[in-house]
């Protein structure tokens, strides 16, 4: 990274620890902001829903066995087997983590980022996962991006991940935080600063003396939360409170101490005063509607949902525990609790925490992702449903009527005994201090590790019914044509493009079959236009395809036949699934341009191949309206090669 000149008018070359770790696996390109730069991957993991299209994409390129110092195979999001499709996934999962030599974390055993968290995260290493979560490893100085399956199978071939050399941001935390404040309150008061477009192509790297009563599953919140801002990926300091979070897991030889130089040098500085902070919520329907809670009119509660990734560990759900201890939820009130590992719940039984959230009404779920993503527990209609998740998009529960507000697990434990969005700091002046063991209850007897690679070329890689090849592009044409197939607004979510409600989740195999449903929140018209007139073009506004990392969100409409997105921004994830793809995402130059195509509009690109090497600046043709205009093809050197190839696998195979 450049060096900078201080206010002293010296050159500083004090670097970030995301620089550092950036540094230690750079394999190509120059750490200049914008710029296109490949590290190597130590580590990845994958969950269910996207875990099957990565390895179908690992077994395409040919390669026996994984490179990587370690994979991890999750199963904890199709987990309600309601039908063959979902178990027959995870038997394909675990031949393949047998014959590629992945470890395989069985259903049951938990949430992939609390138990890579609890059982693998490495501070200084890379991880690459095909969630979009995947940041929530940075709580321990730990490189985790979220990313495209594609991308993840390739890292696991021993290729590369490309990125643009993010800008880092500096999140100086100051002060302490107050009684029933925490740190959910911390990564909300960044969303509301920020938005969740604030944080694209940027690194936030937190600092600061607030950090010393942050403990990693209180850091976890914020980097998992992080994905929200639209970041790259957040990152902690590895620190004493990592070495004693490892050392109860029994694994401090992992630890190494990792922070930014003295002095180091950010692209952005923000600062958070943690004494200043109150409990907040998100509204209806995006994660940066942020309100504080004791300014919320009366607003009465129908379920309460305690869990997810973001706020299942231990720590939270003892404290839950404790608010509930003794009492009795309402009867107009639904509180479910879904732990976020077998070693959760261990512990929660061990301590009789999950005794007393029995005794007091709540619901326990199983260990697994559950009704954050939709698989289960849909709200009633009309209702409203107050959750510690970390996403709550417009249908997401599988509810369209319902009102999903964001929040702490003390706000939700405390609203769900007094049956409306209640200000937990009415419950008493003093926090709940819990105190967790210093050593955990650790039992991997639920993780199936590899097997040599002579068993595993034995293995046959079993594939159900339900498992269909993915689709594959050809190779950029001279002549692109098409109609506007769909006109959308900002902020058009991969849950619009590609919806996994509870009944189409066991679909995700099945790329011909879900494709009937993409983009039907939008228009439930559009699968069959698309079918009928052969694909075409989408059109939509800011942050296009923010949220989950799904790659169905690019492969569906690949299957339509899509043959270009034109928008006035991405989100990065989604934009490199459309490359991977060989979908064109294209950036209107002008947003009168955006305003001005109608749907069925007939568009032509002509010299497609030779505009693309000619530049990033393409001219389209409005045949319907007679005009042109012009929009950019973003793309590094090395995506153009992607895109001209017909796609990233396609072109990974050529290279191999």
């Amino acid at each position: 990274m450049d060096k900078k000149v201080t206010a002293e008018g010296k050159v500083s070359s004090a670097k970030s620890l995301a620089v550092k770790i950036l540094e230690n696996h750079l394999v190509s390109g120059k750490m200049v902001k914008g710029e296109e730069i490949a590290i190597t991957i130590d580590q990845t993991l994958t969950q269910d829903t996207t875990g099957t299209m990565v390895y179908l994409e690992f077994e395409a390129l040919g390669l026996p066995r994984v490179k990587t110092k370690r994979s991890v195979a999750y199963v904890d999001h199709n987990t309600l087997q309601t039908g063959f499709e979902n178990a027959d996934d995870h038997r394909f999962i675990q031949t393949a983590a047998a014959k590629y030599g992945i470890y395989f974390s069985r259903p049951g055993n938990g949430i992939c980022h609390q138990v890579h968290l609890e059982r693998f995260t490495i501070p200084g290493q890379t991880l690459l996962g095909s969630d979009s979560h995947t940041p929530t490893a940075g709580a321990m100085g730990m490189l985790a991006i979220g990313a495209g399956g594609m991308d993840v199978a390739v890292a696991m071939g021993g290729g590369p991940y490309y990125l643009n050399m993010p800008r880092v941001v500096n999140v100086k935390l100051k002060g302490r935080l107050q009684p029933w404040v925490s740190a959910k309150d911390i990564i909300l008061e960044l969303l509301a600063r920020l938005s969740v477009k604030g944080g694209v192509g940027k690194i936030f790297e937190y600092s600061g003396e607030g950090l010393q009563d942050l403990s990693v599953p209180e850091r976890a919140t914020i980097t998992n939360m992080g994905a929200e801002l639209g970041a790259t990926t957040s990152l902690f300091p590895s620190d004493e409170v990592t070495r004693e979070f490892l050392k109860a897991q029994e694994r401090e030889a992992d630890w190494q101490p990792l922070a930014a130089d003295e002095g180091a040098v950010y692209d952005e500085k923000i600062e958070i005063d943690l004494a200043a902070l109150e409990p907040l919520v998100a509204c209806p329907h995006s994660p940066d509607q942020i309100a504080k809670v004791r300014e919320l009119p009366p607003t009465k509660v129908n379920q309460v949902c305690i869990g997810s990734c973001t706020n299942s560990s231990a720590a939270d759900l003892l404290k839950v525990a404790a608010i509930l201890k003794g009492k009795t939820i309402p009867p107009e009130v639904s509180l479910v609790i879904s732990p976020g590992s077998r070693q959760v719940l261990t512990m929660l039984a061990e301590k009789g925490a999950l005794a007393e959230m029995i005794k007091a009404g709540a619901r326990i779920l199983e260990c697994a992702c559950g009704p954050c993503i939709g698989m289960g527990q849909a709200p009633a209609s009309g209702a409203v449903s107050l959750r510690t998740f970390n996403r709550n998009f417009y249908g997401r529960s599988g509810t369209t009527s319902a009102g999903v507000y964001l929040c702490s697990p003390e706000v939700a434990a405390v609203s769900a005994l007094t049956g409306e969005i209640t200000d937990p700091r009415s419950y008493g002046s003093e926090l709940i201090k819990i105190m967790l063991p210093e050593k955990m209850l650790i039992n991997d007897n639920m993780i199936v590790p590899p097997v040599p690679a002579e068993a595993g070329e034995t293995v046959e890689l079993v594939k159900g019914p339900n498992i269909k090849a993915f689709p594959q592009n050809k190779k950029l044409p001279e002549t692109l044509s098409g109609s506007v197939l769909l006109l959308m607004e900002d902020n058009i979510t991969t849950d619009h493009i590609m919806p996994s409600p509870a009944n189409l989740l066991p679909l995700r195999s099945n790329i011909p079959a879900l494709a009937n449903y993409c983009l039907a929140p939008v228009d439930q018209d559009f699968p069959a236009r698309a079918k009928e007139r052969g694909g075409g073009f989408l059109v939509a506004g800011e942050n296009y395809g923010q949220g989950s990392s799904r790659e169905h969100a690019a492969l569906a409409p690949l299957y339509l036949g899509i043959k270009g997105v034109m928008a006035l921004s991405f989100a990065r994830i989604h934009k490199a699934n459309l490359l991977n793809s060989g979908i064109l995402p294209l950036t209107f130059m002008k947003k009168e341009d955006y305003s001005r195509l109608q749907r069925d509009d007939e568009l032509v690109i002509e010299d497609l191949r030779q505009q693309i090497k000619d530049g990033d600046t393409l001219v389209i043709q409005n045949k319907t309206k007679g005009y042109s205009f012009q929009v950019k093809l973003e793309a590094s050197a090395r995506q153009i090669q992607v895109l001209l190839a017909g796609g990233l696998l396609a072109y990974t195979k050529a290279q191999v």
